[in-house]
């Protein structure tokens, strides 16, 4: 069974910073693109950034310059780096990993249970 488990989330005043954590523990044979997502209350989710198996990262518009993603292979963890948090970054945010177990033939994708980050004078 793969699990895929975020940390790192809380309440933090605009402009300031958060690191979220993801690591994918499990029966995991290997691991290919990872990614963070979001869902704002009444919103629909939506990516946020995502990071290749040879590390090429790629952003949304509204996150460009201020958040970062990165990866610890030999963890089995994707990270993001958020600062100059503002108001409208407020949302759940979940990771999402596509993966080969090591008792299957396909790749497939794992989301994690997903974890508050709070933007908040």
């Amino acid at each position: 069974q793969v699990q895929l488990v975020e940390s790192g989330g809380g309440l933090v005043q605009p402009g300031g910073s958060l690191t979220l954590s993801c690591a994918a523990s499990g029966s995991i044979f290997a691991i290919g693109a990872m990614g963070w997502y979001r869902q704002a209350p009444g919103k629909e989710r939506e990516l946020v950034a995502i990071i290749s198996s040879a590390r090429s990262p790629n952003y949304a518009d509204s996150v460009k310059g201020r958040f970062t993603i990165s990866r610890d292979t030999a963890k089995n963890t994707v990270y993001l780096q958020m600062n100059s948090l503002e108001f409208e970054d407020t949302a759940v945010y979940y990771c999402k990993a596509n993966l080969r177990g090591h008792y299957s033939s396909g790749w497939y994708d794992y989301w994690g249970q997903g974890t508050q980050v709070t933007v908040s004078s």
